[in-house]
This record gives structure tokens, C-alpha cells and sequence, in this order.
């Protein structure tokens, strides 16, 4: 039997999906849809984003979803959310922290920090910890935050946070992939130093899934792949998203990581991931939250 067909019904339970109109978040949000979760489609672009449930609903006609703007790489556009979403809803069962951007080209965001590590981790670390009073009273809640199996090749160099002495695009997106499932472990460390027991901090990661986050790749170089060796590599998002299934309502203890099963965690079954030990280093996590809450301007937990 598929593993996400035995996942409970949601029906009741409200979650707020980053990136829903697109790739994995877009998939997360239909299977939420269908397992009868209330889903808050936190988008950038709106057309999109409105285009993308009017696609939900078609499929699933009774899918309860509301669409609110932010943008991860503005602050104040985070800010702007959670009051918008607090101004609509006292409780929140699951935050899915799945939006982001993938390699582009060096660029820095209206706060100034690089713009895969503000838009990936920075927004969704700001995002968390506005609305963690909201997640810690509501019960058997959590916070599931994406990371990526080159979470594996990243390293946290504090000297060059926002890569501005030397910038790779892919060392850059390690880096904060890196810095997310880092987040996960310390969140869930500090959620439970806290006394919340009630709200558990978890990681999903998409094996190597065909979404939209490819493209900036070299044209040249992401055709070559498509047609040679992508499809023994990769799987599709709705593939992709089944690990943030299991991070959002499976079976999970707090700091659990999931991702596919098979060869090297490409593609394959959901199941439990495998990651660094560098990941697990408490000193370096604990020092990237206090760098993190000066950077956003919020201190918690």
C-alpha cells in the first residue's frame, strides 16, 4: 500500500505551505488538500499562486485553501504575513517552510544578505519564530523546514556568511540547505529546553525532484541531463514532496529527517534520510541562531 494513502485525514487541521504554487509545494498543498487540511498558500506571486488553487480545486473541488502574499527574501514582507495570517487565524497545526530558490546568479536581497541564504533560511527562520507563540499553543503541532541531500557538500563559514568575499551559486544553496536542517535540530533542542512539549521540529528533503527550481542551469548543460541520465536520477515533485508528507503527519520524533530511500536518497520510497555530522554540531548551530536572530531582528526561544 503507498505509504501517503495511510497517512491520517487532516480534516480540522490547518497548515501553512511556503511556495505552494509551484513544484513541491505545489504538490504538498494537493495531497494536504485531499487528506481535508485547511492549506494557507503563502506565495510570492499572486496570479500565480491564485491560478495554482483554481488548479487544487478542479481536483479536488471541496479543498479548503486560502492564498496570502509573502515574499521570503523581504523581512518586512514576512512581517506583513504573519499579521495577515494572525488578523485570519488563532491556531496553526503545521508550518511547511518549503519555499526557495535554487542557484541564481549572485544577487542580494532589500535586507542585504545573499539571496539563497536570506529567501531560503533567513525568511523561513524569521517566519518560524513570529509565529511560534500561535504553533506552541495549538496541540501536537509542528514546523517542518526543507533542506536538500547538498546539505552534504555545505559549510557555515561565519566570516563570509552572505558569500560577498567569494560566491559559488551551488556552494551558496549547500550553504543554506545546510543552515535549514541546522534550524530544524536546534529549534527542536530549544523547543524542548522550553518545555513545548506539544510541538515537534522536523526535516524533509526532495531527493532529486523535476521542479522549476532548475532554471538556472545552463540551458545546454539541463537538456543534456534531461534526455541522458535525468530519468534514472530523478522523479517527479509529487514524488519529491511524499518526504514532507511524512515530516508533516507521519510517524515522527522531533529532529527526524526524511527523505526517498533508494539509490544515494535520488528517488525511491519516503523513509528516513541520512545526514552529516556536521549537521548535527550543536556549537555551531546554537552560534548560526545568534547570528540568525541579529540578522532578523528577533530573538526566541
Amino acid at each position: 500500500m503507498e505509504i501517503i494513502n495511510s497517512l491520517p485525514q487532516q480534516t480540522g487541521r490547518t497548515f501553512i505551505v511556503t511556495g505552494a504554487n509551484t513544484g513541491l509545494g505545489y504538490e504538498t498543498t494537493m495531497m494536504l488538500a485531499k487528506k481535508g487540511a485547511k492549506v494557507i498558500m503563502a506565495c510570492r506571486n499572486m496570479s500565480k499562486a491564485n491560478a495554482a488553487k483554481a488548479n487544487i480545486l478542479k481536483e479536488v473541488p471541496k479543498a479548503d485553501l486560502d492564498v496570502l502574499e509573502i515574499d521570503l527574501s523581504s523581512l518586512k514582507s514576512v512581517r506583513s504575513f504573519v499579521k495577515a495570517y494572525q488578523a485570519k487565524y488563532d491556531k496553526l497545526d503545521v508550518l511547511v517552510n518549503n519555499a526557495g530558490v535554487m542557484m541564481p546568479p549572485y544577487s542580494k536581497t532589500e535586507d542585504g544578505f545573499e539571496l539563497q541564504f536570506g529567501a531560503n533560511y533567513l525568511g523561513h527562520f524569521l517566519l518560524t519564530g513570529l509565529l511560534l507563540q500561535t504553533i506552541t499553543k495549538t496541540p501536537n503541532s509542528r514546523i517542518v523546514t526543507l533542506s536538500s541531500l547538498v546539505h552534504k557538500n555545505g559549510k557555515i563559514n561565519f566570516a563570509d556568511l552572505q558569500s560577498e568575499k567569494k560566491y559559488s551559486a551551488s556552494e551558496a544553496y549547500a550553504k543554506s540547505k545546510l543552515a535549514c536542517l541546522m534550524f530544524t535540530r536546534e529549534l527542536q533542542r530549544r523547543l524542548e529546553k522550553a518545555g513545548h512539549q506539544q510541538t515537534i521540529s522536523t526535516a524533509s528533503h526532495p531527493g532529486i525532484a523535476t521542479t522549476e527550481l532548475s532554471r538556472h542551469m545552463p540551458k545546454l548543460v539541463y537538456n543534456v541531463l534531461r534526455y541522458t541520465i535525468a530519468p534514472f536520477l530523478t522523479h517527479a515533485p509529487i514524488e519529491g514532496a511524499k518526504p514532507t508528507m511524512l515530516a508533516a503527519i507521519g510517524e515522527a520524533k522531533g529532529g527526524d529527517y526524511f527523505g526517498p530511500t533508494g539509490f544515494n536518497e535520488f528517488k525511491g520510497k519516503p523513509g528516513k534520510a541520512t545526514s552529516t555530522p556536521l549537521s548535527n554540531d550543536e556549537a555551531i548551530a546554537n552560534q548560526l541562531w545568534e547570528v540568525s536572530e541579529k540578522l532578523v531582528g528577533l530573538n526566541y526561544l
